[in-house]
């Protein structure tokens, strides 16, 4: 059920979810520690407490101190120092009145016992000595405010009685802690003894600790609120952008999200919108590719079909020999036409899916070329004494980024090309060079007739063919696949007649690495 509900969330809403979580988990840790912090702090000051307790306690057994107001009086005199460092040490007889306190130690003897009748203890809150003295399993009745003697009286008559009980008290701008034990005597008590010791520092450390923890928490939590604003910013945004014109590419929405700015990050989303954005570009190229060679072999295709139909009429109505024999042959070749358009469309579609799939590699064309050459001179059927000739300018490599296979297309149709306009007993001349600007330089050179100088411009056109005396041989597409595929090579091909007018020159310009 959580996982359910967090999947429908956005990265940034699960993000702050998550860091919810982990704020509220600290949060619950720091609370404990906090509660935990004054307990601590009061135990180790209990057992300094404590041993002050059984050190007096001994030295009172050993000098057989009475717990009376002069001998108490003479004793806290004699061993002042051990009190030093204490705010307060007050005795109390077996009957739970005070015989001793170290606050008028300095006063005239005479106003001492008058002062320890009226003597009172600072009030505590009710709350937080009746915790501490439940801890100790001393019950108190709730009061609104608790004195010192009605926590001895509650101390001498609980269970913990004998050991020694600590509270604290915090009273304006002090904290102080105060511990208390019963003073036994051949296993009779003989008095009470209580020690009382100025703990501001306990409060301070407590005080630090929380402002410590509370100024963390506000620091983390601003942290997390700046840290969601870069993460929305500049990235959910950034990647929302991007959802958003791939749902506007594919409802083919005119509207379409701008995405320049992002393309010029150097990170990782930049990459990411620059490959979508090709990709964008490069099917809908594909598209109107499509669409526009599909509109032109209607076209073409439109033509024959015409010429099919008056012929075919004709046929019908006519008997003249001549003319029939004509007409069939118009009929044939439409026809071949219509048949060679279709093939080679169908052919081109394949090609087109092959190339979706093929990668470029680093490749070194010169034995490709020449592979072909030679293949055409010794393999394929070459028109009788047309003889092809292949040359280098000596170099030892010829790199580009290609295609191996449809390098070879290319060259293959080039001379396919070339052999169909040559007379027999002409040469070929296939030539490749590498100049100093790393071109790869590829010439196909023959001796036919060469182009009209209008053609030149439109022979890579497609559908395109300036033989009309081999109608139905050629569908116009093969100069035109060529152009494609050396368009995919990021390649130049220009089409000129040879200077001496003695034939056509093909040159492809490819890329050198």
């Amino acid at each position: 059920m959580f996982s359910k509900y967090l999947k429908t969330l956005s990265i940034l809403k699960k993000f702050l979810f998550i860091n919810l979580i982990i704020f509220t988990i600290i949060g619950l840790f720091t609370f404990i520690y906090l509660n935990n912090i004054e307990p601590s702090l009061l135990k180790k000051k209990s057992q300094n407490h404590t041993n002050i307790i059984n050190n007096t306690i001994d030295n009172i057994l050993r000098l057989d101190v009475k717990f009376q107001e002069d001998d108490i009086r003479k004793f806290l005199f004699s061993t002042r120092f051990i009190f030093q460092n204490l705010d307060r040490v007050t005795f109390f007889d077996d009957q739970l009145n005070l015989v001793g306190d170290t606050d008028t130690l300095d006063l005239d003897p005479r106003s001492f016992s008058s002062r320890l009748d009226k003597i009172e203890f600072e009030n505590l809150n009710e709350q937080e000595i009746e915790k501490k003295i439940e801890e100790k399993n001393v019950k108190i009745e709730k009061k609104k405010l608790v004195s010192f003697g009605d926590i001895l009286e509650k101390y001498s008559n609980s269970e913990s009685f004998g050991s020694p009980f600590t509270f604290a008290q915090d009273n304006f701008s002090q904290f102080k802690v105060t511990t208390l034990k019963n003073v036994t005597k051949n296993g009779i008590i003989i008095g009470y003894l209580a020690i009382t010791e100025n703990a501001n520092d306990i409060k301070i450390a407590i005080n630090e600790r929380k402002a410590f923890v509370i100024r963390t928490a506000i620091s983390v939590g601003f942290v997390i609120l700046i840290f969601s604003f870069v993460l929305s910013r500049y990235f959910i945004k950034p990647i929302q952008n991007l959802v958003g014109y791939t749902i506007r590419i594919k409802e083919k929405s005119e509207n379409k999200t701008n995405i320049e700015n992002l393309k010029k990050r150097n990170d990782e989303l930049g990459l990411l919108s620059n490959s979508l954005d090709d990709m964008t570009n490069e099917l809908q190229k594909r598209v109107t590719h499509a669409e526009n060679f599909s509109t032109d072999l209607v076209h073409e295709i439109r033509n024959p079909l015409a010429s099919l139909k008056s012929a075919s009429e004709i046929l019908q109505d006519t008997n003249d020999p001549d003319q029939r024999s004509r007409l069939l042959n118009i009929l044939s070749h439409d026809v071949q036409r219509i048949e060679r358009l279709i093939t080679d469309y169908s052919q081109m579609l394949k090609d087109e899916v092959a190339l979706s799939k093929e990668k470029m590699q680093k490749i070194n064309i010169e034995p490709i070329i020449q592979s072909v050459v030679d293949d055409y001179n010794n393999i394929h059927q070459v028109k009788e004494s047309i003889k092809i000739k292949y040359e280098n300018d000596g170099k030892d490599k010829y790199l580009i980024n290609g295609i191996e296979n449809r390098i070879e297309q290319i060259i293959a149709n080039l001379l396919d090309n070339s052999i169909s306009f040559s007379k027999n007993g002409s040469g070929i001349f296939v030539n490749v060079s590498n100049n100093l600007d790393k071109e790869i330089s590829v010439k196909i050179i023959d001796e036919g007739e060469g182009f009209k100088e209008k053609d030149t411009s439109r022979i890579f056109n497609r559908f395109y063919s300036n033989r009309p005396e081999k109608f139905g041989e050629h569908s116009g597409l093969g100069l035109n696949i060529v152009k494609n595929l050396v368009d995919l090579h990021d390649g130049e091909i220009e089409a000129f007649n040879r200077p001496d007018g003695n034939g056509a020159i093909i040159e492809i310009k490819f890329p050198g690495i």
